[in-house]
């Protein structure tokens, strides 16, 4: 019996590409998961695949009032939540150079990156702090400490996360409570479909471009990885590329 085994963790975007890679590497690591995604169809059926080991709470991010209820809305078998992962994202209408993108798509990329993950995490945080225990692990982006043209909101949304979970560490630093930040570089996942709306042609033409890329069981993986190290030991920030990127 591992440490590990039976640690109950909370993992937003829970539905799609890497959500679902990450879901698979917790539960081969013995842990249990409260499965979060605002996508009701894909998140019963995911919850379908590993029974009572998972339990799915059907809830979009940027829905205040939703995430306030969060912590009720976890069944008493699955607390107290040990772990947040803090994955839900979306690029919805971007790679557009700001001025001729929508301020729409602009403010509901901020609403979802920034402000859910800091809604989530100030629901579920309280209880870490009670107990003096507890893990926090944000999925930023390459795009925090890089600029990257024609991706204004998102790269500004995942600085946030950044320096949100630096102050968070920051403030926490008089804590047992571990704060961890990855900042994958680029990744196989569904989000550059939704980016074009599901236009396939555009995501294949925008994965050609790149000779590599990661895989979602690569971020999976060294979430793990992070989560496995002993308490007295805080994987801060953690930046993962393909080989061929600098």
């Amino acid at each position: 019996m591992t440490e590990a085994s039976g640690q109950i963790v909370v993992l937003t975007g829970a539905a799609g590409g890497m959500g679902r890679a990450i879901t698979k590497a917790l539960l081969e690591s013995g842990r249990r998961v409260v499965l979060v995604d605002r996508d009701a169809k894909a998140l019963q059926e995911l919850a379908a695949t590993a029974g009572d080991a998972m339990f799915p709470i059907q809830l979009d991010v940027s829905d205040a009032q939703a995430v306030d209820r969060l912590p009720e809305a976890i069944p008493a078998h699955f607390n107290p939540v040990e772990i947040l992962i803090n994955n839900a994202g979306h690029d919805i209408g971007g790679r557009t150079r700001f001025d001729v993108g929508s301020a729409d798509d602009w403010s509901n990329i901020i609403q979802t990156n920034l402000i859910g993950l800091m809604r989530v995490t100030h629901a579920l945080l309280p209880d870490m702090v009670r107990r003096n225990a507890g893990h926090i692990v944000n999925i930023s982006s390459i795009n925090a400490v890089r600029i990257i043209p024609d991706m204004a909101a998102y790269s500004t949304s995942k600085a946030g996360v950044h320096m949100f979970t630096e102050t968070l560490r920051g403030e926490l630093a008089d804590t047992a409570i571990r704060v961890t930040e990855l900042q994958p570089g680029l990744t196989r996942t569904n989000i550059i479909l939704t980016r074009y709306r599901g236009d396939k042609q555009r995501e294949k033409d925008y994965f050609d471009q790149f000779r590599m890329a990661l895989e979602p069981a690569d971020i999976a993986r060294s979430i793990v990885f992070a989560l496995d190290q002993p308490a007295h030991v805080q994987i801060a920030e953690l930046m993962i590329l393909p080989v061929n990127r600098y």
